[in-house]
């Protein structure tokens, strides 16, 4: 599976890195020559171009590229970039600027997959934007637990449910929730889950599968 970073500052740096180490291909797209060396000593292909350029997307592979992130600090360049990407089949992130007004999710949202807000997702939210589906798993804390985030799907079981009837038994916590485009906070035992509500758990590793069909059934 191959992924195409369009811009490598802060964000797609660290996104880059997160999914190289999953162990997927990774081709960054920058116009900077500083920043397209730091990608080629990471060991990164790099394509030296402006990501809204289709001819430098087709340069990168986006014909057989899996998904493309729109990762630059340009709200312009991340969706002239996204929207090609759509063009040739690719599932696309795009970030907004951590100034834009609330209302550009309503802007991009048709257009684009996901909408990634760095100060609330930052790299991982990012990574899980690109591979996307609705239960995913962000990172390890310990041996034994793994840091997961759901998107609440419209048929989800626990749909309805409040924080406290939600019977993961010893094998996770809820530890925040959020509704759609909303920042997430510690929930209260009584919050009801809605459909497209956003929940960060704690599971135990070997777990994962069962408490995925705790939460999303089938979805």
């Amino acid at each position: 599976m191959s992924f195409i970073i369009v811009g490598y500052g802060r964000v797609g740096a660290r996104t880059a890195r997160i999914l190289d180490t999953e162990g997927y291909d990774v081709v960054v797209v920058d116009t900077n020559s500083d920043k397209i060396k730091r990608a080629d000593t990471a060991g990164f292909e790099v394509i030296k171009g402006n990501g809204s350029d289709n001819s430098v997307l087709e340069q990168a592979g986006v014909d057989d590229a899996v998904a493309l992130g729109g990762l630059t600090g340009d709200p312009s360049i991340n969706f002239a970039a996204c929207l090609t990407g759509k063009q040739h089949g690719c599932r696309v992130a795009m970030r907004i600027s951590e100034d834009s007004n609330p209302n550009v999710y309503e802007r991009y949202e048709s257009d684009v997959d996901e909408v990634i807000d760095p100060e609330r997702l930052g790299a991982v939210g990012a990574k899980t934007a690109l591979l996307g589906g609705n239960f995913n798993v962000l990172d390890e804390l310990t041996e034994g637990l793994s840091l997961t985030s759901l998107s609440v799907p419209n048929t989800a079981p626990i749909v309805g449910q409040t924080v406290n009837e939600i019977e993961l038994g010893d094998h996770g916590r809820i530890y925040a929730h959020g509704r759609a485009n909303e920042p997430m906070t510690i929930p209260l035992p009584a919050t009801t889950v809605k459909r497209g509500d956003r929940l960060a758990l704690v599971v135990e590793h070997d777990n994962l599968m069962k408490v995925r069909q705790t939460l999303v059934g089938n979805s």
